[in-house]
């Protein structure tokens, strides 16, 4: 009798951050159906008024308003703001480094980081970290880092550590730089817009906190590295590490990249100069200082000049009051400016820009799907009613406790929603009122999102950069678990710390 095929056993696979979001919306709907509906007074800058809530008539969602949510959360109507601007700009920085990744600028950069560390490994740990880091924390870098685990393994592997060390570098260095953001547009960008400040509001306390965290990792890391180059059993995953040296061909990585063209280096200090215009454009600097005028007395003096100010553009914003209107230009400009000193090709260039705009599609569309959350709400009318029961929860709550626990909120829905901006879209403009309420700063609130999201995103299987660069590196999920838990629980404790000081000052 022939042997019947052992039935395979299927693996069940987590749901997508849209069909999360979409369920969301759905649940959002059912809710207008049992919450009370109710509205708060507002002043003349759209802030609501604490204390003028009052119950209204039913708006009940349906099926229709489900699926007209992502729509409205795109375009806008008179109660909730559209995502256009976001997702727009997310599009267009999707672009610029398409065409940055044309030139192999980025990538041959790292590539002669690592080459010119030999016999210093220490220090190429030190500064890779800081690297990734800070790409983490300006502009989001994540899945573009996964080219960079097949290059990095193997040459921590031919100096003694192991596949996680490079996978730390990488990994926790975009992580605590996503913690601690900068002008991240995709976390900071997506929740100030939320909440309609700046995303330069805070900037300051966010840049200590980088400074904190990544010497943090840079410990954390140096310290498994030293204790395994000691003595190599230590090592998590030394069970698997003959064959590890085998499968990254270890012994023939060891040849020099190509050298940076002059091209390339001029892709990268364009590359560098325009993310610091876009933080210096950002920051309010006569909100900090009112005495600092000088961007909008140059802007002035510029746009004044006869013809060259006519040229330029007469409505040019000075530095300091940009928004998402004018960091997408900046964007967009220097794409074409990367075009011609790289010397790119006119089809070449659009044929990069598309598809860097392609590879971030879903993350502009996720942010309009995310918006539809606070559609269905505004629309039916539940909005205030939840917002007034957080203002009476919240009512005598000190600032440190609504800092973390905003924090403990974040991180609770991160696990739900990997997606950061998906993520702000869906919750910052609730948080950003009960801030209000609390009379805690908003950009404390960005703090603590941005926090959570860079913290769960290290740990969560729903991360999709996480679950591809463990399986690139042949790390198990339980082994990277075990190996930085005491990490992120310090990571916890320490942002709940800063949170609770920065919400009082």
């Amino acid at each position: 009798m022939q042997q019947q095929p052992t039935p395979t056993k299927k693996k069940h696979k987590l749901p997508s951050a849209f069909t999360i979001l979409f369920l969301l919306i759905a649940l959002m709907a059912v809710l207008t159906w049992i919450i009370p509906a109710g509205t708060y007074k507002s002043d003349s800058a759209g802030n609501l008024i604490s204390g003028t809530y009052h119950t209204v008539a039913h708006h009940y969602q349906g099926i229709w308003d489900v699926f007209m949510a992502p729509v409205t959360g795109m375009i806008g109507n008179k109660a909730t703001t559209g995502a256009i601007g976001i997702a727009l700009f997310i599009l267009v920085i999707g672009g610029f480094l398409g065409v940055v990744n044309q030139t192999g600028a980025l990538n041959d950069g790292i590539r002669a980081v690592v080459h010119n560390s030999k016999g210093h490994e220490k220090r190429m740990i030190v500064i890779l970290t800081i690297i990734f880091a800070l790409g983490g924390s300006t502009y989001g870098m994540g899945e573009e880092t996964i080219a960079f685990f097949p290059l990095l393994v193997p040459v921590m592997m031919a100096v003694g550590y192991d596949s996680l060390v490079a996978a730390g570098v990488i990994l926790l260095g975009t992580r605590v730089g996503d913690l601690a953001s900068t002008v991240n547009p995709f976390s900071t960008g997506v929740a100030s817009a939320m909440i309609k400040i700046s995303p330069g509001e805070g900037l300051g306390s966010r840049i200590i906190l980088l400074v904190i965290v990544t010497v943090m990792t840079i410990f954390f890391i140096l310290h498994y590295a030293n204790k395994i180059k000691k003595d190599p059993t230590k090592s998590l995953v030394y069970n698997q590490r003959k064959a590890d040296m085998e499968y990254f061909n270890v012994a023939d990585r060891s040849e020099a990249p190509t050298p940076l063209t002059k091209v390339q280096k001029r892709v990268l200090w364009i590359f560098a100069i325009t993310f610091l215009i876009m933080i210096i454009g950002l920051v309010p600097w006569t909100s900090i200082n009112a005495k600092w005028t000088f961007f909008n007395d140059f802007n002035d003096w510029l746009v004044s000049v006869p013809v060259l100010g006519v040229l330029i553009g007469q409505d040019m914003a000075p530095l300091g009051s940009w928004y998402f209107n004018e960091i997408t230009l900046l964007f967009l400009f220097m794409s074409v400016v990367v075009m011609f000193v790289a010397h790119i090709k006119e089809q070449d260039f659009i044929d990069a820009f598309m598809k860097g705009m392609s590879d971030l599609l879903s993350v502009a569309i996720i942010v309009a799907v995310a918006r539809g959350i606070q559609v269905i709400m505004n629309e039916g009318m539940i909005t205030g009613t939840i917002l007034h029961w957080g203002e009476v929860g919240l009512s005598g709550m000190p600032k440190a406790a609504f800092a973390i626990l905003a924090f403990i909120f974040f991180v609770i829905l991160s696990f739900l929603i990997p997606s950061s901006s998906g993520l702000a879209a869906a919750t910052m403009g609730i948080m950003g009122s009960l801030a209000h309420f609390a009379k805690v700063d908003g950009s404390v609130v960005v703090t603590a999102y941005q926090a959570a999201t860079g913290l769960i995103t290290a740990v969560t299987p729903t991360a999709g950069m996480l679950v591809g660069a463990l399986a690139l590196c042949r790390i198990p999920f339980t082994v990277w678990w075990k190996w930085i838990a005491k990490l992120i629980a310090a990571l916890f404790i320490v942002v709940c710390i800063f949170l609770g000081i920065i919400a009082v000052m």
